[in-house]
């Protein structure tokens, strides 16, 4: 299921140029001419199917998460095709369904893979049909979208394309968060806030598409037809970059798409990662561990969250198994203060938004969510200080060891607990059934695929649940000692006033 990825991916997909050139204006671009004639890559189509996104005709690519049939005409194709003799094949595995397991004694500082850049997706990779890839490149179109846009053509050629065995080991349905209706997000993550994430991406990806068909794909029918070209393969696509596109430092930070290096699943306990290696001119990596036959070999997508995994790859960590697991708090002023608008402008001023989300690991959480809190509840006769807090949190503070206003420390912390314990009652309402009712699946696959959303929901949920457990537990310890400290030195107080008297 997991696949891999060293991208840091954002809720915002790249941006298209909002005045692209005309095509004559691009150096070594060939002239803008009519297409009508360049048919023998179109998709035959007629414009009753064109219109109508109902009969959008689903793109081939893909098999069952577990098929290892099509991962072995996998190995064979780029075998035939230049990849050197490795010592690792794809099989079943515990922990992914396919993965890449140890067919030798693996050393630890070992270099494995060695794919050639001639097996590797980029930007600059030939098209099967010339003529797509020269509109997408005279307007201009980022790597995302116009990879995005490259796997879709390619898919739709079949046999005419040469990753026709790539596209075919390709999860058939992924579980990443960009594949969850509405309704599935809306029932099963009600309480994390990855739910607003997942929202935010696929509704940037739908504001990138529809770019796309304004400015090209409508443009040129006969190249970009609309049973190929939708929402719902360009959706389908983007979701194959999030869980498997991979930027390479030693080619200028490329992203690529690297046939049979994703198949290596991810563990938290490894931080190797794919590169370009010039003495090899090849795509690999070295184990910072080492493997005996049989086992499986891991290599790590990047410190995420257990959120972060489950939004773009589809999977959950066991429980605990994760030390870069954290929950987004979420943290808002009262709009009943009478400082609000005081507040919120020095929030603005420095590019925070309200409410502002932090991440609260089981270790702790960052001195720019108690200055946000500092804020929240900083009295009026202190409207001097609001600048101060909100540049500190939002990093932007001069001062390098952090602010600290011991006049509001109790009140702060009493309103991070608040938060923690608000944010805990909307995960347990959920992990004890009490959220939003299921709907009734109609058939077995239905009811299947609804087993395994809730059973991934679950694990998040109960993972980032513990973490906020651990906030709550270390709140309310130093709220308690605060308080008891006070009690004593009161008591003492009134003690040396009752002997002076």
């Amino acid at each position: 299921m997991a696949q891999l990825s060293r991208v840091l991916h954002t809720s915002v997909l790249p941006h298209f140029p909002q005045n692209p050139l005309p095509p004559s204006s691009y150096n070594g671009a060939s002239p803008a001419v009519p297409f009508r004639h360049r048919t023998r890559c179109s998709i035959s189509s007629t414009p009753s199917t064109t219109s109508r996104a109902s009969e959008a005709r689903p793109i081939p690519w893909g098999c069952e998460i577990e098929s290892l049939e099509s991962a072995s005409a996998l190995q064979q194709w780029l075998s035939e095709s230049g990849l050197p003799p490795q010592k690792m094949a794809i099989q079943r595995v515990d922990v992914g369904e396919r993965g890449l397991v140890a067919l030798k004694n693996i050393r630890k500082g070992e270099k494995l893979l060695f794919v050639p850049p001639s097996l590797v997706i980029t930007a600059d990779s030939d098209w099967s049909c010339p003529e797509v890839g020269n509109v997408m490149r005279r307007n201009s179109v980022p790597d995302w979208p116009l990879l995005a846009t490259y796997l879709i053509s390619e898919a739709s050629l079949l046999n005419s394309s040469r990753w026709l065995s790539y596209i075919s080991a390709l999860p058939r349905q992924p579980y990443s968060l960009l594949y969850w209706t509405r309704s599935e997000l809306d029932t099963y993550l009600v309480a994390s806030q990855i739910r607003g994430r997942a929202i935010e991406r696929i509704t940037d990806l739908r504001g990138r598409y529809n770019d796309l068909r304004v400015r090209i794909f409508s443009k040129y029918p006969q190249l970009f037809p609309e049973e190929v070209f939708n929402m719902n393969t360009f959706g389908g696509s983007f979701g194959i970059l999030f869980s498997r596109l991979v930027r390479l430092p030693s080619m200028d930070g490329k992203v690529a798409l690297v046939p049979w290096a994703d198949m290596l699943n991810h563990s938290s306990e490894v931080e190797t990662f794919l590169d370009y290696d010039k003495s090899s001119q090849g795509i690999v990596f070295m184990t910072d561990r080492s493997y005996q036959p049989g086992e499986q070999v891991f290599i790590s997508y990047g410190k995420k969250s257990n959120g972060e995994l489950l939004l773009s790859y589809g999977f959950v960590p066991k429980e605990g198994a994760n030390p870069n697991d954290s929950v987004e708090l979420s943290l808002s002023l009262n709009k009943s203060d009478k400082c609000y608008k005081e507040k919120l402008e020095a929030l603005q001023k420095y590019g925070l938004s309200m409410p502002q989300r932090f991440p609260l690991q089981i270790t702790g959480w960052p001195l720019e969510m108690t200055a946000y809190a500092y804020l929240v509840v900083c009295p009026p006769n202190m409207s001097q200080q609001f600048e101060e807090m909100a540049a500190a949190a939002s990093n932007k503070s001069k001062s390098k060891t952090g602010i600290n206003y011991p006049e509001l420390e109790e009140q702060t912390l009493q309103f991070l607990l608040d938060c923690c314990e608000s944010s805990i009652a909307k995960y347990t309402k959920f992990l004890e059934g009490g959220g939003a009712p299921d709907s009734v699946p109609t058939n077995a696959k239905q009811a299947n695929r609804k087993s395994l959303l809730k059973k991934l929901a679950t694990e998040l949920c109960t993972s980032e649940r513990r973490i906020l457990y651990r906030s709550q537990y270390v709140l309310r310890r130093r709220l308690r000692d605060m308080r008891s400290g006070e009690l004593r030195a009161l008591t003492l107080f009134n003690g040396f006033r009752k002997l002076f008297k």
